[in-house]
């Protein structure tokens, strides 16, 4: 099941939108509106079965390039039969199955209950709990008695050579904790604050959902410990042109003026 590509579905009025709005935020995520791509991408096409499953196809191919630059995205949309959410595509599907009857009579004659979904939406309960339902199973929560390997980092700015090595973390361990210094303003090379710093990783590490977790620390410049105490302190040696990535490097790129 593809966790970063997600449909909401469901007739007209129940809520879809809404539901969108409310789960975007929370995963990130880019949204795209049915009627908002019928507007500006899709004005050839009407609104018989054959135009639908079109539509439908459209939106997938949208949505799997989102998912193709590393992005998740939140189709919002009818999808009213099995044709359609064929021609859409594998998603993480929640059904909006508040209403019985939608406005318009077409599509009410037309729409069929979907076989399989991942979360089915019922008359009660907030947007924003709906949301956090999805989120729940679109993200599980961290697992702190997991084995987790630790890195420690300024991450200004997080970049390619620290998610190579903290990918390599996931790899060999499974889950890991990125504990942030809290070095932020302290000369030049610290410009970010920790929040920028966070958003930053969770978005590069998107994909990962679930298997890290980004936490701030004090300025820590020295590690100690004594006898071995079940844990082991390794350096990840990556190949060269990861390890020549340099964060000063992009700090200057991005504070140098752009060309006219």
């Amino acid at each position: 099941m593809n966790h970063r590509k997600i449909l909401i579905m469901g007739l007209p009025g129940a809520g879809k939108t809404t539901l969108a709005n409310a789960l975007a935020p929370l995963l990130n995520a880019v949204v795209f509106n049915a009627d908002a791509v019928r507007a500006n991408l899709s004005r050839d096409l009407g609104f018989s079965h054959d135009d639908r499953v079109e539509h439908a196809r459209r939106m997938g191919w949208m949505c799997d390039r989102v998912v193709e630059a590393g992005g998740t995205v939140i189709a919002d949309f009818i999808c009213p039969t099995e044709e359609t959410r064929a021609a859409f595509g594998e998603a993480f599907t929640i059904w909006l199955d508040r209403i019985e009857q939608g406005r318009f009579a077409d599509t009410n004659k037309m729409f069929v209950p979907p076989a399989e979904f991942e979360l089915r939406v019922a008359a009660e309960g907030a947007p924003q709990y709906w949301a956090e339902q999805a989120l729940a199973l679109l993200r599980p929560p961290f697992d702190p008695q997991k084995p987790t390997a630790l890195f420690i980092g300024r991450y200004q700015p997080f970049h390619g050579g620290h998610q190579r090595l903290i990918e390599e973390g996931l790899r060999r361990v499974g889950q890991v904790c990125i504990a942030v210094r809290n070095t932020h303003g302290t000369d030049a090379k610290n410009p970010l604050p920790f929040f920028a710093v966070k958003q930053r990783i969770e978005t590069a590490l998107s994909a990962y959902a679930g298997r890290f977790v980004v936490v701030p620390l004090p300025n820590i410049t020295n590690v100690f410990y004594g006898r071995d105490v079940g844990y082991n302190v390794e350096r990840i040696v990556l190949d060269e042109a990861t390890e020549a990535i340099s964060a000063t490097r992009l700090r200057g790129l991005s504070a140098a003026p752009s060309a006219r």
